[in-house]
């Protein structure tokens, strides 16, 4: 359930209020903060509906003893075990990508609390596969941060061009001025994305 002082604030906003009256967000599983975890689904769900990609991850899993993707193990398994379970070719190199590099970066039991938003995103976007899109789905999602806005993600981006009428502009002028429309929902513009989300019924 989300915090009444969150939905209490974000109501506060003209433009927003109306959605967070008329829905409630829903929950979606935070796998205990495991961000390797998080972002091993995030890339079998690119560009999939939730159903199939749900039954490829679930396949994939079942490679594994523990039905634990260990990066070790993963690394042990090539593209055509991969392909085998219905990942395509490009998202078995982005998960062997991503176990490399935890294995590199000595990742494993990190304790990502000591690091900001940025800094988590300037760690993990250089791994081949994953973008910033994904890394503040996980920041979201994972590690429950609270105040991200993925001006990335077409619906958000849609919807807040819509809510504040700035269809008239493009490139970095859009960009500033979404970013200042969204001002007013610090410090919980992670939350204030939900519900834009929920606007469209989108799958989380």
């Amino acid at each position: 359930m989300t915090d009444p002082a969150i939905l209490e604030h974000l109501g506060r906003e003209p433009h927003l209020a109306p959605i967070v009256a008329a829905h409630a967000l829903r929950e979606r599983p935070d796998f205990g903060g495991d961000v390797y975890f998080g972002l091993i689904r995030s890339i079998t769900y690119q560009q999939l509906s939730g159903r199939a990609a749900g039954t490829i991850f679930g396949r994939f899993l079942e490679l594994f003893p523990d039905g634990y993707p260990h990066p070790d193990r993963l690394l042990d398994l090539d593209v055509p075990d991969l392909r085998a379970v219905g990942m395509s070719r490009p998202k078995a190199g982005y998960l062997h990508n991503v176990a490399e590099f935890w294995l590199d970066h000595q990742l494993i039991n990190q304790d990502w609390s000591i690091y900001t938003d940025e800094e988590i995103i300037d760690l993990l976007t250089p791994i081949k596969g994953v973008g910033r899109w994904t890394v503040e789905m996980v920041l979201m999602f994972i590690l429950h941060r609270p105040d991200l806005l993925p001006l990335d993600d077409l619906v958000v981006r849609r919807n807040l061009i819509a809510l504040f009428d700035l269809h008239h502009l493009k490139g970095k002028a859009l960009t500033v001025a979404m970013t200042e429309a969204a001002e007013p929902w610090r410090p919980y513009r992670s939350f204030a994305s939900r519900f834009l989300w929920e606007i469209d019924g989108t799958e989380v």
